[in-house]
């Protein structure tokens, strides 16, 4: 996964640190929001806040994306699809398009529960995604782990 190389260059990276912290803010917006997602179809209550929720995970999910492209070339350099991280921009770009369509079937004027199936459906590409993302992570920390110990 990593040479010694690359895992000394990707913890010496200021992106590493801004996609951790940005990673663990997206998540936290995530689950609130996910939350009241579930809450609305069950409810019928919240449209105004479980909207706001969903502008700031799609934002977050925006940032953190720019961050990892800006990581994916101090690494590999590309911006975005490097044979290393392929599936996981393809997991994130399929994310994206879902999660922004959002905006679209809003300006469509869907109703409010069609909208939400839609943000359900989207949040469930960005847990494939995070689950693709805690893989890597434990990989990462195994071969760290390796590396140290020699």
């Amino acid at each position: 996964m990593y040479t010694a190389d690359q895992l000394e260059k990707r913890e010496k990276s200021r992106w590493t640190f801004v996609m951790m912290i940005g990673g663990m803010l997206h998540f936290l917006i995530f689950v609130i929001s996910f939350c009241l997602v579930v809450r609305f179809l069950l409810t019928g209550n919240g449209f105004i806040t479980t909207s706001m929720t969903i502008v700031v995970n799609i934002v977050l999910l925006w940032f953190n994306t720019i961050v990892g492209m800006l990581w994916e070339k101090e690494m590999y350099g590309h911006y975005f699809m490097a044979r290393e991280f392929f599936w996981e921009d393809v997991g994130n770009l399929i994310a994206l398009i879902i999660h922004n369509a959002y905006f679209v079937v809003l300006w469509l004027g869907w109703s409010q529960k069609n909208i939400m199936i839609l943000v359900l459906v989207a949040y469930l590409t960005y847990l494939f995604n995070f689950g693709q993302w805690i893989i890597r992570y434990f990989r990462y920390s195994k071969v760290r782990r390796e590396l140290t110990e020699q």
